[in-house]
């Protein structure tokens, strides 16, 4: 509908020769003082202003905002855009498809049921890679990706044809957030005779990469997104805003991955959860797209909502690069100016709080063991990395001088295609029995844990020990991006192979670009053959080794780790290391630039200094070290600028809905509503409109509720959201193997997310939970209360439910950081958890609680779990939501327990948008009963 108009904001912007309806900011009063995003979220206001949803008083209150105030004004945004990747995508799909039938069920229309904004979804997250270190590599995978994602993908080819403006990009096209700010991304929209901002939510947290390019974006659970898709807008209180100054240049040797990690810990210590952070100064002008976007990228990471860049010369000049028509790079510049959007290095915004960085003072880093915010400076990586190992290793530990001897559970840690011949980092022969020995298990004389294992694969022996670096990639959106540091990684390869040097055998080595753009200018540069000599083949267009889908390691060596237990290492250029994602067989993670990923495949371990000590011999004999074979930045750019063009953009996205010969070839079913397979795993019609009315039941009170599990500090999405492989003995293998899938094509959690009974098993499963109620166990265990017995968290649910027993989570602090996982809340639900207790929320998992009608209540300021003397076994009451159905929010409602305990627990429903959405029950019932009222 049109904008009210009430400020008379509208106007006309002339173009060349084209005109354009637009709002004008400077309508509003004190728009001229507001930072770069406000302005944005201010247009987008005045623009959908319709006197309910989004009124006058809400456009003043951003043209008002008091940049030192405390969040407190709820207004309501409406994202230009919707983009998706297949993991989260997949299950949005299946909820419009269910919700389909429901609207029909209860009498409506079901094309109501239909994206009103343009919606995008890349499958980028499926391949997985089992194959690597040769040439064939990417078309293996690729053959199983399609063999095990063939019926998920057929379900999007039905959704692309059923839904009007939603669109996929095939697999084997790139990483979502790649295509996104290299294609999908406008930067200013022009639709329907308007210009505005291009604006997005996306189901994955890394949505903000695009804020490099100029885009206010963020990541959203899968549930808000469909929302956002039927025409609901986001409810948000207007944030603060931290303004980054940013002066000087990067020096020489430093990369773009050096000034994220730098960025992250800075932001992760200053505290930016639920703020914007906007960067400006006269140093963004030396901060090239690239690294913008990956800086934005990290976001997540350091905690923040959006992460964003202005608009400015830089922003046009990618944009020129990537192939946007001449008439969309006039628009984004002359709208831009017009609406005081366009960057000015000496200017100083309003802020709520400042932070600045001179670029100079970056050095080379890592960062790990298992958080993206502990910076390791590169100097000092061989001792942080000593100082942490005591962590994984018992002090103490002397061994047991027992043989190397294969563990069980990890040959059920990854699926298995046909089995790959040896060397392929397959399982190989399940006839051939790994050789290892261990050759002693003590402390070095420098104090250092050691226990060298001698393993042999393939006639080659080698020795392992407590560090070896046994997975190097170059994955993710993270970096795939960004040509400084993936050319500089492909000059370090050259430089090393004509030194001699060649990565350790022991070493899975994988190259996962971006977006095919990537592996042009690698084959235009020359340089590919180098990074394939050190075992860097192409892998597959995904994310591959950071969401987990690392593939198995040589059994051998898989072996050698678990029958030993030797903490080993991976080392990749991704977002995310947090505990158990990348590989079941690696304990502790390091994030790093490409360049260094090559540098660590070639030493093999993290227990080195990189400053001082040698990589490794060359061919004459001589030690080579890091710096002799580290390429110049000026070298770096002579090689962008002779092998990157506007035509390898141009050529590579000019049909890129199409897919090639494989996805086409697929069979569409075809239908309003999808005809569901009652025998699929993969795709299942979820109950969660089940026996659902037209109107809402009354919010109740919650009484004799047990505790599922009894959580610490830092649990992420990870630890509660099922991801990575679906082990043979847990209850989503069992599920599947009663289903008749073989071991061989279970496949992992993120290709069944279409399926809820998998999900529903495989939620808080990770193998690094750990539950207090299960002391010393490690996994998705619990204790069931009823019976006192040590069970999985699956099964205790199920006999939670079949006694009537609602159930609660007791947490510590940052609950549900991490990824935007919709599964983390709906997997939550579904396992009849009521309510969430926790010190505090990360902002995306506390809002996906809501939309799946789970109440996220706080303990009271400065207790916790431990200091109120809860120990997760008592039966629990809360008594005080049920004011919700008078309209009103209480502050607090009262827990307590049949022990005596009794506290005030702050109840974190931020704004009268989410209340609505929980007295429905959450955020799809709230949406279908919309629609159905309207």
């Amino acid at each position: 509908m049109a904008s009210l108009d009430t400020f008379g904001a509208k106007s006309q912007l002339s173009v060349g020769d084209a005109s354009y309806e637009i709002y004008r900011i400077d309508a509003v009063a004190g728009h001229d003082r507001l930072p770069y995003s406000l302005k944005i979220l201010l247009e987008n206001l005045l623009r959908t202003e319709d006197g309910a949803n989004v009124t006058a008083e809400q456009i003043r209150a951003v043209g008002g905002w008091d940049a030192g105030a405390e969040p407190s004004v709820e207004i309501q945004f409406t994202p230009a855009r919707v983009l998706m990747q297949d993991f989260t995508g997949v299950p949005c799909v299946v909820d419009l498809a269910t919700m389909r039938e429901a609207v029909r069920d209860l009498g409506g229309d079901p094309s109501k049921v239909n994206p009103l904004a343009p919606a995008e979804l890349v499958i980028d997250h499926s391949v997985i890679a089992d194959i690597f270190g040769r040439s064939d590599a990417l078309e293996r995978n690729v053959a199983l990706e399609y063999q095990r994602n063939r019926e998920r993908y057929q379900f999007l080819r039905w959704g692309q044809t059923a839904f009007d403006e939603f669109k996929v990009v095939p697999p084997g096209t790139g990483i979502v957030h790649q295509v996104n700010i290299e294609y999908l991304a406008r930067t200013i929209m022009e639709r329907g005779g308007q210009a505005y901002p291009d604006t997005v939510v996306g189901t994955d947290s890394h949505t903000t990469m695009v804020n490099g390019l100029g885009v206010l974006g963020w990541g959203v659970g899968g549930i808000e997104a469909e929302a956002a898709m039927l025409g609901q807008p986001v409810s948000m209180l207007i944030p603060r805003v931290v303004g980054f100054k940013l002066s000087g240049e990067l020096p020489a040797g430093a990369t773009a991955t050096d000034l994220v990690l730098t960025i992250t810990e800075m932001l992760r210590q200053h505290g930016v959860v639920g703020k914007f952070v906007e960067f400006y100064g006269p140093g963004v002008g030396a901060v090239p797209l690239a690294n913008r976007a990956t800086i934005g990228n990290m976001s997540p990471e350091y905690g923040s909502t959006a992460a964003i860049f202005p608009i400015d010369d830089e922003t046009i000049k990618y944009l020129r690069l990537t192939g946007r028509p001449d008439a969309q790079l006039a628009l984004v510049e002359a709208y831009a100016k017009q609406q005081g959007l366009w960057h000015d290095p000496a200017a100083e915004p309003n802020y709520s709080e400042r932070l600045e960085l001179d670029l100079s003072t970056i050095e080379p880093s890592l960062a790990g063991p298992k958080r993206p915010q502990d910076r390791v400076p590169l100097r000092h990586a061989k001792d942080m990395f000593r100082t942490a190992l005591r962590d994984y290793v018992a002090v103490g530990d002397q061994g047991d001088g027992v043989e190397g001897r294969v563990d069980e559970a990890s040959a059920e840690s990854f699926p298995a295609s046909d089995p790959p011949a040896m060397g392929e980092g397959g399982a190989g022969d399940p006839a051939d029995k790994p050789h290892t020995e261990l050759i002693s298990a003590a402390f070095g004389a420098d104090g250092r844990p050691t226990r060298p294992t001698r393993v042999t694969v393939e006639g080659t022996e080698f020795e392992l020990d407590h560090g070896a670096v046994v997975i190097a990639a170059i994955t993710s959106c993270t970096n795939t991006s960004n040509p400084q540091v993936m050319l500089g990684a492909a000059l370090l390869a050259r430089n090393a192979v004509a030194k001699g040097l060649t990565r350790k055998p022991w070493v899975k080595t994988t190259l996962a670009p971006g977006s095919k753009v990537v592996t042009g200018y690698y084959e235009r540069s020359g340089l590919m053959p180098y990074l394939e000599k050190l075992g860097f083949h192409t892998v597959g267009y995904g994310c591959t080794t950071c969401i987990g889908n690392s593939g198995p390691l040589a059994e051998e060596i898989s072996a050698a780790i678990q029958g030993n237990d030797l903490t080993a290492v991976s080392v990749l250029s991704g977002n995310r290391n947090f505990e158990g994602r990348i590989n079941p067989d690696v304990k502790m993670n390091y994030l790093a630039s490409p360049p260094l990923v090559v540098a660590y495949a070639i030493a093999g371990t993290m227990d080195i200094n990189l400053d001082t000590d040698p990589l490794g011999v060359g061919g004459d004999g001589q030690p080579v070290f890091l710096r002799d074979i580290w390429p110049s930045a000026t070298e770096i750019e002579e090689v962008i600028a002779s092998s990157i063009g506007r035509d390898m953009f141009t050529a590579d996205y000019s049909d890129v809905f199409a897919g090639d010969e494989q996805w086409r070839g697929l069979p569409t079913p075809t239908g309003d509503t999808f005809a569901w397979d009652g025998q699929s795993t993969y795709v299942r019609k979820p109950p969660y409109f089940e026996g659902m009315d037209r109107s809402p039941l009354p919010v109740t009170d919650i009484a004799g509720a047990r505790v599922l599990a009894k959580l610490g500090d830092s649990v992420t999405t990870d630890h509660i959201s099922p991801a990575g492989a679906i082990k043979a003995d847990s209850p989503a293998g069992r599920y599947l193997a009663e289903h008749g899938v073989a071991r061989a094509d279970f496949n992992s959690y993120g290709s069944r997310r279409g399926n809820h009974e998998v999900m529903i098993r495989g939620t808080f499963a990770n193998i690094r939970l750990r539950n207090q109620l299960v002391p010393g166990v490690e996994g998705g265990y619990t204790v069931n209360l009823l019976t006192g017995e040590q069970t999985s968290i699956y099964d205790a649910s199920t006999a939670y439910q079949a006694a009537g027993a609602p159930l609660v989570i007791l947490a510590g602090k940052e609950y549900g950081s991490g990824s935007s996982r919709d599964w983390a809340a709906k997997g939550t639900a579904l396992l009849g958890v009521r309510a969430v207790i926790a010190e505090s929320y990360e902002r995306i998992h506390r809002s996906n609680l809501i939309g799946m009608g789970v109440l996220p209540l706080q303990f009271p300021a400065g207790q916790t779990a431990d200091s109120l003397g809860l120990t997760g076994t008592e039966t629990f009451t809360i008594i005080g939501a049920t004011a919700l159905n008078e309209g009103v929010t209480p502050k607090t409602v009262t827990v307590s327990t049949e022990t005596g305990v009794s506290f005030e627990a702050v109840l974190r429903i931020d704004t009268p948008g989410e209340a609505d959405y929980y007295r429905h029950g959450g955020i799809l019932q709230y949406v279908l009963r919309r629609m159905l009222d309207s």
